[in-house]
């Protein structure tokens, strides 16, 4: 009886939390199915700033808006962008992100060094959002999904692609569908032509390797698609915004929304995730 209470209690809490958070920022974002692109006066001109979410709040609401919030917050960490590093066997080893990030106030990094990659800046800017929506959310989570968050094991070691969900974020491959879409049921993937400011992106490159970023939008230049995100890369030292038209380089995309932040309180830390899935062609053409 007592079990069954508290489990009442609980469910009551997360969907008042939930409620909460969307009276503030409208819920998941919408789309109408067809490409946005943003106007000229948006593009941005500087790599770093903190203007992410009054530049791009009229073409969105709800939780992408919260999620551009949280770029700004992970930006203001490194106006010159903090450095980009990686280097599994360096000493010290490479750090995801160059700041000591917290979910619930509870640290789920010790960072090794103040340099990031990209999926590290990714991953801050989805704790970040979930503190904006749950701000009282740390004596709610459970201990075994707080471990599962953690971005490193309790000795400081790094901890490896795959295990956990922040194992899965920065997995090769589709990283953010992974973590957010299979994992934790947190996220939805969407396709290129529904993609909006604050939704997460993982860019498979022509060349083999991938970027995990925060797309930012699409736009058009001498009829040519360009887009426009946000990341931890080399050509901004770190955190900043990088425009890049055409799209040349680009093999293929896995665009995922956050739909059901409520689900950290409640996703199964066992569930497993298929990682042999295709990726989104963008079609320049039909646009």
């Amino acid at each position: 009886m007592i079990h069954r209470l508290l489990n009442a209690l609980f469910f009551l809490y997360v969907s008042s939390s939930l409620a909460i958070a969307q009276g503030q920022s409208g819920g998941a974002t919408r789309d109408n199915g067809k490409w946005l692109f943003l106007d000229s006066t948006d593009i941005p001109t500087v790599k770093q700033h903190l203007n992410h979410e009054s530049i791009f709040r009229k073409y969105v609401d709800g939780y992408n808006l919260l999620i551009l919030k949280a770029v700004d917050i992970v930006q203001s960490h490194a106006m010159d962008g903090g450095g980009y590093f990686t280097g599994i066997k360096a000493k010290p080893t490479e750090s995801p992100i160059g700041y000591e990030v917290k979910l619930f106030d509870k640290s789920l990094l010790d960072p090794p060094r103040t340099t990031s990659y990209c999926s590290g800046s990714t991953y801050g800017v989805l704790i970040e959002t979930l503190n904006l929506i749950f701000p009282d959310g740390g004596s709610k989570i459970s201990r075994d999904r707080y471990e599962s968050l953690r971005m490193q094991e309790t000795d400081g070691s790094r901890r490896e692609d795959q295990v956990k969900f922040w194992g899965k974020w920065n997995d090769d491959g589709w990283g953010t569908q992974y973590a957010l879409v299979q994992y934790s049921g947190m996220g939805e993937e969407v396709t290129p032509e529904r993609a909006r400011p604050g939704d997460f992106a993982n860019i498979a490159w022509t060349s083999g390797v991938g970027h995990s970023v925060v797309f930012l939008g699409w736009f058009k230049k001498n009829d040519q698609l360009g887009m426009v995100f946000w990341s931890s890369q080399k050509s901004t030292n770190g955190f900043g915004d990088v425009v890049m038209c055409p799209l040349s380089k680009v093999k293929s995309v896995k665009i995922v929304r956050l739909i059901h932040p409520e689900k950290v309180f409640t996703f199964d830390v066992q569930q497993t995730v298929n990682r042999d899935l295709p990726g989104d062609v963008i079609d320049t053409q039909n646009r």
